[in-house]
């Protein structure tokens, strides 16, 4: 169903069951969940899907290994479990990743469990081989009758440099273990949207819709791109507003002050002896001020992050010339012999993470554990509202399941079917192991005429979505674009006309790789640009003004040379 279409199924009838304000992994989780169990769900976001922070993170799902010293030993379990979960469920988006944690010290740093549980501890101290050793016994231990990667291996000073010759030789050792990557971490989101319209009819989910106003049973949306006033029924409102939380709820007439968020910032850098030194994995180390730092691999680029520093205004959540700084420096205690520097950077992005409120002077140790917020219905509001503080990218499942099951209770309602081994998007009919995948490239050659190294590129991307994308190429006259030859025009098309793209830096920033990567230049923005605006029926003037607007926010939003977009 199209956009208009939509908002004019809700003209005519405005009652819903649920709705869900906030397109981020969470809110989408929780759409996805309860329209598997036959609720009407509407998902609304002022912005695009994931495009908060669910957007800013590491690209990581893991476990959660530095909450082991916080004590949260149910949430580095859960998150244990939900990371080997999308193994099997999104195997074309979430990949096992190596890491290496190099450690400078025999013993430090085990007091910082039982020191925290007293309320003691202000800042962690530095994690000796012990701790890490221990942590790695714990992570292997959660994971015991639910194996997806191997176990742990504790690396020796000689071990350590021989696979990764740029450490610092002052390391003891080195913990070797595995956790995930997702490299098109917002694709997950925007699939699952897709997922949950598919299967029920009684599902949609509107990007670029905001919350005008709310009249006791009555919500009044505004569409962001026509200007256009719905008013919606709702017997559940779902604040998924992540960093936002509260202002939402002030806009539905209560105060609350659920969310402390912290700003965590990145940068991606171009450089080839930082990206051969990782040797396909991560290093995640301790910066001397006690923060978590991590370097990973994103195609053929790095990702160096991350801060973690009190914000009060979420639409503020930019990437600092401070927190560039630190990045460019701290790399020095654990790559003494490489160099970063301001050239070399491509990209950054910042976020807010939606963590609960808290006096805890030290940002690393506000738990990252999620929970349900309930308003009851009062004078003012006839619907309850549940807020979802807290949790991250690994444990939405988890977090979907706890709300869709309290929004059941409410509604009267029984579970239908469990989301434990639902298949994601391009996930689903996956084919395992390198003999399969062969034979279901070679049988898409066949169907597509196209060839086989441009199929498992997109195999890659997509999943086996790539079979619809594939065939949507070869039913037409397709060429690769000028500066980014690895995407293709009619690629980029299929991508508009199917995944709710309203924006032409939703292309650009959320649907693919293109501006991450640092692969957009003039050329490239003018390609998409026209591919958009062939589609939305854009005049001239309307796909000048997206061009003009997606430069705006790629040099103050994330730092790309204004000069190279300008490019012809």
């Amino acid at each position: 169903m199209q956009r208009q279409e939509i908002i004019a199924k809700y003209e005519q009838n405005p009652h819903v069951d649920v709705l869900v304000i906030g397109g981020g992994i969470n809110g989408i989780g929780t759409f996805l969940d309860l329209a598997l169990q036959g609720v009407s769900v509407l998902l609304v976001d002022k912005a695009d899907f994931c495009s908060g922070a669910s957007a800013a993170s590491s690209r990581l799902v893991h476990g959660g290994l530095r909450y082991l010293e916080h004590g949260s030993f149910g949430l580095v379990r859960e998150s244990l479990i939900e990371r080997n979960r999308l193994f099997l469920n999104a195997p074309h988006a979430v990949k096992p990743l190596p890491f290496t944690i190099p450690v400078f010290t025999r013993f430090s740093g085990l007091l910082n469990a039982p020191l925290k549980f007293v309320r003691l501890l202000k800042r962690p101290s530095e994690r000796g081989w012990l701790v890490a050793k221990l942590g790695m016994i714990f992570y292997d231990w959660f994971t015991r009758g639910f194996r997806v990667t191997p176990t742990h291996r504790m690396l020796s000073r000689a071990e350590a440099l021989r696979k990764h010759p740029a450490l610092n030789p002052a390391i003891v050792g080195a913990a070797y273990y595995y956790d995930g990557i997702m490299p098109y971490a917002e694709r997950i989101g925007l699939e699952l949207v897709l997922d949950a319209e598919v299967s029920s009819a009684q599902a949609h989910a509107l990007n670029y819709v905001s919350l005008a106003g709310v009249n006791h049973e009555t919500v009044t949306l505004r569409d962001e791109l026509s200007g256009a006033l719905v008013a919606v029924k709702p017997r559940v409102v779902v604040n998924a507003a992540g960093a936002w939380i509260d202002l939402v709820n002030g806009a539905l007439h209560h105060k609350t002050r659920y969310i402390g968020g912290t700003k965590g910032s990145h940068i991606v850098v171009r450089h080839p002896e930082l990206w051969q030194t990782l040797d396909s994995g991560a290093l995640y180390f301790e910066n001397k001020d006690g923060r978590m730092c991590i370097v990973l691999p994103l195609g053929d680029k790095v990702i160096v992050g991350a801060t973690d520093l009190r914000i009060d205004d979420p639409d503020e959540a930019i990437c600092s010339d401070e927190e560039i700084d630190y990045f460019l420096h701290f790399t020095k205690h654990v790559l003494p012999g490489i160099t970063i520097d301001r050239s070399q950077i491509v990209f950054h992005f910042s976020g807010v993470r939606p963590l609960p409120s808290t006096d805890d002077e030290f940002t690393g140790l506000v738990t990252r554990e999620h929970s349900v917020r309930v308003l009851e219905p009062d004078a003012e509001r006839a619907f309850p509202v549940y807020s979802l503080v807290g949790g991250k990218w690994t444990t939405f499942r988890a977090f979907a399941e706890e709300t869709t099951d309290r929004t059941l209770t409410f509604l009267g309602r029984t579970r239908r079917t469990n989301t434990t081994e639902v298949a994601i998007g391009g996930g689903k009919a996956y084919p395992r192991g390198e003999q399969e995948q062969a034979a279901w490239l070679a049988h898409l050659q066949t169907q597509t005429g196209l060839a086989l190294p441009r199929l498992q590129t997109l195999f890659e991307r997509y999943g086996t979505r790539a079979e619809a994308i594939a065939q949507y190429i070869a039913a037409g006259e397709d060429a690769p674009l000028d500066d980014a030859p690895d995407y293709s025009q009619r690629e980029l098309r299929f991508l508009v006309e199917r995944e709710k793209v309203a924006h032409l830096d939703d292309l650009l920033l959320r649907r693919t790789l293109l501006a991450m990567l640092g692969q957009v230049t003039g050329r490239v923005l003018r390609q998409a640009a026209q591919i958009m605006g062939a589609v939305h029926g854009w005049s001239a003037e309307q796909t000048a003004a997206e061009i003009e607007r997606t430069i705006g926010i790629l040099v103050t939003r994330h730092g790309v040379r204004e000069e190279r977009l300008r490019t012809e």
